[in-house]
Order: structure tokens, then C-alpha cells, then sequence
């Protein structure tokens, strides 16, 4: 406001049409000093040509994008398709090596099998040996006693017998 009423001042005591036109002149060159970039403000047509700029490159960054993301969701699904087919191929081979797995156990099942029916029936085997002797022995022992029954009644008779001729004897 007081560099308004400055120039007023200066253009009314001025004598002369020269010297306000160096009044103005000297205003405009402290406005220009004061302000530098007063050239380079934009204007409304430059705002709106700048705004329609911006809105253009906006638009073609968003086709732009809307292409890319297309891209990506194609290359996606192409990858997706593949991941599909390499859990198919890995599901059929994981199947394969299990059903060969499976056959490996069956047959390692079945050997331990038959070698436990070979165990069972040697100790079958076994068992009906160890009975037979079992019989074998008590028959011997059934011999040796009556054996030894031959001998001891008799020896036991005989032994009464010297007990009692020495009975007699005292």
C-alpha cells in the first residue's frame, strides 16, 4: 500500500510528461526487481493448455496400463496353464512312483511272509522233535524205574532178610 501511495506522490509532483513517464518506468523496474518471475507466470490459456496436456498423457497412461495389465493377467494365465500341467505331470509321476512303491512293499511283505511261515513251521518241526524226545525221555525214565524197581524190591527183601537173620543172630 505505501509504495501505491508513493507513486501517486511521485506521478502528481512530477512537472512533466517525461518525468512521470520515468516515474512509471522506474515503478515497473522496482515491480520487476521485486518480482523476477512475473514473465514466466502462466496464464489461464496456459493452465488450460497444460491441464488438457496432462489429461491427454493421463489417458494414454492409463491405455498404456490397461495393455499392460492384460499383458500381465495373459502372461499369468500362460503361467498358470503351465504350473497346472506341471502339477498334472508331477501328480501322474508322484501316482507311478507310489503304485511302484506300493508293489515293492507288497512284495517285500510277501517274502517276510513266507520266511515267517518258514520260521513258524521249522519251529513247528522243531516243537514236534523236542516233543518226541520229550516221550522218548520219559519213557526211558519210565524204563530206568522200572529198572530200578527190579532191583530195589528184590535188594529190599533181601535186606529185610539180613536184618532179620541179624535179628536173630542178637
Amino acid at each position: 500500500m505505501h509504495s501505491s501511495v508513493a507513486l501517486y506522490e511521485a506521478l502528481t509532483s512530477a512537472p512533466d510528461d517525461r518525468a512521470r513517464a520515468r516515474v512509471i518506468a522506474e515503478a515497473f523496474e522496482r515491480l520487476e526487481e521485486r518480482y523476477p518471475h512475473l514473465p514466466d507466470l502462466a496464464t489461464q490459456g496456459h493452465v488450460r493448455e497444460s491441464e488438457l496436456r496432462l489429461q491427454r498423457e493421463i489417458e494414454q497412461i492409463r491405455a498404456e496400463l490397461k495393455l499392460d495389465i492384460e499383458q500381465v493377467r495373459a502372461e499369468v494365465e500362460r503361467v498358470r496353464a503351465e504350473f497346472k500341467l506341471d502339477i498334472e505331470q508331477l501328480r501322474a509321476e508322484l501316482k507311478h512312483d507310489i503304485e511302484q512303491v506300493r508293489a515293492e512293499l507288497r512284495h517285500d511283505i510277501e517274502q517276510v511272509r513266507a520266511e515267517v511261515e518258514q520260521v513258524r513251521a521249522a519251529l513247528r518241526e522243531s516243537e514236534l522233535r523236542l516233543l518226541k524226545e520229550i516221550e522218548q525221555v520219559r519213557g526211558e525214565v519210565a524204563r530206568t524205574k522200572v529198572d530200578l524197581l527190579k532191583w530195589i524190591v528184590p535188594l529190599m527183601f533181601a535186606q529185610v532178610a539180613a536184618i532179620a537173620a541179624l535179628v536173630k543172630l542178637l
